[in-house]
């Protein structure tokens, strides 16, 4: 009986397996090396922080810094009498928001939470809770009063709270302006960030504004056309 011989087709296989393999090398060795440039270091939390023009920690910093040091040493806001204050006449603060009227997506309870720490800090105010704080002692209170878990000696009750003498607030804005590249600025691109924050402080009882301030701040970045 005659034999068919079929062509072995496995080292076809092996050849084409091996061109694929030599040509995948190249990229696995870019990819190690993009990864082996990869590093994470921590830095001064202070430091000056200049890697993009967009709002930044430097940012806050300033403006939380600018506006403790006029409150501080304003005479309008030593103290303030009322009922119930007894021999403590500290103003008694309510620190409301920042509205952010910029174009960027800007957590403004940032710079009132370092306000409120250099204000408390200075033994000069006393604050009252914001109103997520607020949120919390009620869900606390009702616990303390309805779920009879805790001992009715020790549970709290509503209407004990200090009345704030004054509500804190205050607005953050931005310009931003561009100079597209020229030939007479030899290709240059300038972005240029403006910001004004804006914060008073208003008598709750008259309404009447006792403080204000402002903090601005300028920012230019310039790119040539080749990003350096």
């Amino acid at each position: 009986m005659a034999h068919i011989a079929f062509p072995n087709t496995t080292p076809a296989k092996t050849d084409i397996s091996m061109k694929n393999f030599k040509l995948l090398i190249p990229a696995l060795i870019a990819g190690l090396f993009v990864s082996s440039c990869n590093t994470l270091n921590y830095g001064d939390a202070e430091a000056e922080e200049t890697v993009t023009i967009g709002y930044g920690s430097t940012d806050k910093q300033a403006f939380a810094g600018a506006m403790v040091d006029s409150l501080i040493v304003s005479p309008a806001l030593n103290y303030v009498t009322g009922p119930g204050k007894r021999d403590d006449l500290r103003i008694i603060v309510y620190m409301g928001g920042v509205q952010n009227r910029t174009s960027e997506h800007i957590d403004t309870t940032g710079i009132t939470d370092s306000i409120r720490k250099i204000m408390l800090s200075s033994g000069k105010f006393r604050f009252v809770t914001t109103a997520s704080g607020q949120s919390e002692i009620g869900d606390q209170v009702n616990f303390q009063q309805e779920s009879g878990r805790v001992d009715p000696a020790m549970a709290r009750d509503f209407g004990k709270q200090l009345g704030a003498d004054v509500v804190m607030y205050g607005t953050l804005r931005s310009i931003e302006k561009t100079r597209d590249r020229t030939i007479a600025n030899v290709g240059t691109k300038t972005d240029d960030l403006y910001y004004q924050f804006v914060l008073e402080c208003a008598n709750i009882e008259t309404g009447e504004v006792i403080w204000l301030d402002e903090k601005e701040l300028r920012k230019t970045e310039k790119t040539s056309l080749f990003g350096g």
